[in-house]
């Protein structure tokens, strides 16, 4: 994505033809008609030194999409259990492509197991989850889902104005005209689907070509995918997580939070058998998930805990283990 930014004088035009005015964004207005669009407006002026009438123009041009909304309201991770979220990754197609895309790749995936260090089965397994490998990163104008999120969508309405910032301060450093990125509903962009501020502070140049390219390069995203782990933690040739067999006892030590409230001493001294080569000291949590044979039971470590840093749902995270052992194991494709 290479696209200059361009002042234009139409949309300019526009957004001073309709002018600023209070009063919440109703059908047929724009964002520059609000008190909250004029202040967002002030904002990157007097904050980031944008020109007045360009921040005006791009957010005439933002339009607000109720499907955004909608879709925002009920992600599959807070509407499925594991048993249906599990069928949407784990398919044939996605493995047979995660390999091929691994194989593509093979170099940029080598260096990021070494530095920044993430396993490639892992990295490729996020790019998976999140684009099927680059295949569907996204129709949606991000400015609109941005714009849409953090000036209709109350109940995060302050993170995405805030992303929306970032957005704006993005495209300027990189040179993308910012009507025309486009990425999810919720504004994530690229192979790994970053948002803008993750982009701003992950992103890295992984193939030397001076662009950190996470909207069409492959190689910069799985450099970048690599980093935000590294950057969060992940511990190079530790466990994941491992599936256990509990009782009624143990199975009370099960845990909601995403972040382990145990150590690994306490479930082995409550008699539970555990694979892991880790010391008593580990942070641990046990998970109970619906699977399609009913209850399952995993036990889950630091970097399982970091792949929810990615996204913030233990359904997420145990797609993508699933999905990268699947990469890893040879033979016919496994669902």
């Amino acid at each position: 994505m290479t696209a200059l930014l361009r002042f234009n004088p139409r949309l300019f035009l526009r957004a001073i033809t309709l002018g600023f005015t209070l009063g919440p964004c109703v059908a047929g207005a724009t964002y520059t008609q609000t008190e909250a669009g004029r202040a967002f407006v002030a904002q990157m002026h007097t904050e980031h030194g944008f020109r007045r009438e360009d921040v005006a123009t791009w957010l005439a041009e933002a339009e607000k999409q109720q499907k955004i909304i909608d879709a925002i309201s009920s992600p599959a991770e807070k509407t499925l259990d594991w048993q249906a979220y599990r069928k949407i990754f784990m398919t044939g197609d996605r493995i047979a492509g995660g390999r091929a895309f691994l194989e593509a790749h093979r170099e940029a995936f080598g260096r990021a197991e070494e530095a920044p260090g993430l396993a490639r089965s892992i990295a490729a397994a996020i790019i998976g989850v999140e684009t099927r490998y680059g295949q569907f990163r996204g129709s949606y104008r991000v400015i609109d889902a941005l714009a849409t999120l953090g000036f209709d969508y109350p109940p995060r309405s302050t993170f995405f104005r805030k992303e929306l910032e970032q957005f704006l301060l993005l495209t300027r450093e990189q040179g993308f005209d910012p009507l025309k990125v486009r990425g999810s509903y919720a504004g994530a962009m690229g192979y790994g689907q970053f948002i803008s501020s993750s982009y701003r502070a992950y992103a890295i140049d992984f193939d030397g070509d001076g662009v950190a390219d996470l909207l069409d390069n492959p190689t910069d995203a799985i450099g970048s995918v690599a980093n935000y782990f590294a950057r969060h933690g992940w511990k190079a040739g530790q466990p994941v997580a491992e599936r256990v067999q509990v009782g009624p006892h143990l199975a009370a030590m099960a845990e909601t939070q995403l972040k382990p409230g145990k150590k690994l001493g306490q479930f082995r001294a409550a008699g539970l058998t555990v694979q892991a080569d880790l010391p008593d000291d580990a942070p641990a949590r046990l998970l109970q998930l619906e699977g399609e044979n009913g209850p399952e039971f995993w036990l889950t470590f630091h970097n399982f805990y970091v792949i929810t840093r990615y996204n913030h749902s233990s359904l997420y995270a145990m797609a993508v283990l699933e999905l990268s052992r699947a990469l890893e194991a040879g033979g016919e494709d496994e669902v």
